[in-house]
């Protein structure tokens, strides 16, 4: 697959790379100013890589041994070329709010998962008021919390606005008005870890999580299959 690439597209992007330098007047002789770092070839792998897991340009740099902006400019190369030839993402479902998220979950009626992920920040200017706010109670370090919501199969619907790391799980979830769309909209079922507990009884056990911790034999099951599919998802 990857020669059958190089073999097609290869033509055309040189073809195409020649015809941005004969477009400009030059200044130097033929042959002369700087190599490309990166091969044809290895063009081809870091845009295909990109396309295909995602990987960002920063990464890829390191992967190649060469400066993002020069990951960058190749992949704005070859990206076009492949598309031109049928290799392009498939338009999937865009949701910008969580509104949309939860319209969609209810109209497919597919099971949702949502849970907090926190990313570690440098820690704030000495001066800054809500500096404390950022430290995290769980990792004990300085972190901005984000709420993603997925549906059952892994895919990523929503990533939240952040906010520090101090912020409770089932707080932000409050704040972004999950509680209001689950309890007004459509019948859905979403699962939680136990940093959601309390949103099952607000949302009319549209929120599933796990027992709580003092039920230590004959824990209440929320529903039919939930402790096999909490195992699955954990």
């Amino acid at each position: 697959m990857i020669a059958e690439l190089v073999a097609e597209v290869g033509p055309l992007w040189r073809e195409r790379h020649q015809a941005r330098l004969a477009s400009r007047q030059r200044k130097r002789a033929v042959g002369a100013g700087a190599k490309h770092q990166l091969v044809f070839v290895d063009r081809l792998l870091a845009t295909l890589v990109h396309l295909r897991h995602g990987a960002t340009h920063d990464v890829l740099a390191c992967w190649f041994g060469v400066d993002r902006s020069t990951i960058t400019r190749a992949i704005g190369e070859v990206r076009p070329l492949l598309a031109e030839r049928g290799c392009s993402v498939t338009p999937g479902v865009r949701l910008q709010t969580l509104a949309q998220v939860v319209d969609h979950l209810g109209t497919t009626g597919k099971t949702g998962i949502i849970d907090g992920t926190e990313i570690r920040v440098r820690r704030p200017a000495a001066g800054r008021k809500d500096r404390d706010k950022f430290i995290s109670g769980k990792n004990k370090q300085n972190a901005v919390k984000s709420m993603v919501v997925t549906d059952g199969e892994g895919h990523v619907l929503y990533c939240s606005p952040s906010e520090p790391g101090s912020c409770a799980d089932i707080t932000h979830a409050r704040q972004l008005g999950l509680v209001r769309l689950l309890a007004d909209g459509p019948a859905v079922e979403i699962l939680a870890d136990a940093g959601y507990q309390g949103l099952g009884a607000q949302t009319g056990g549209r929120v599933v999580t796990p027992p709580h911790r003092k039920f230590k034999k004959n824990a209440p099951v929320n529903r039919p299959g939930f402790d096999r599919d909490l195992r699955l998802w954990l």
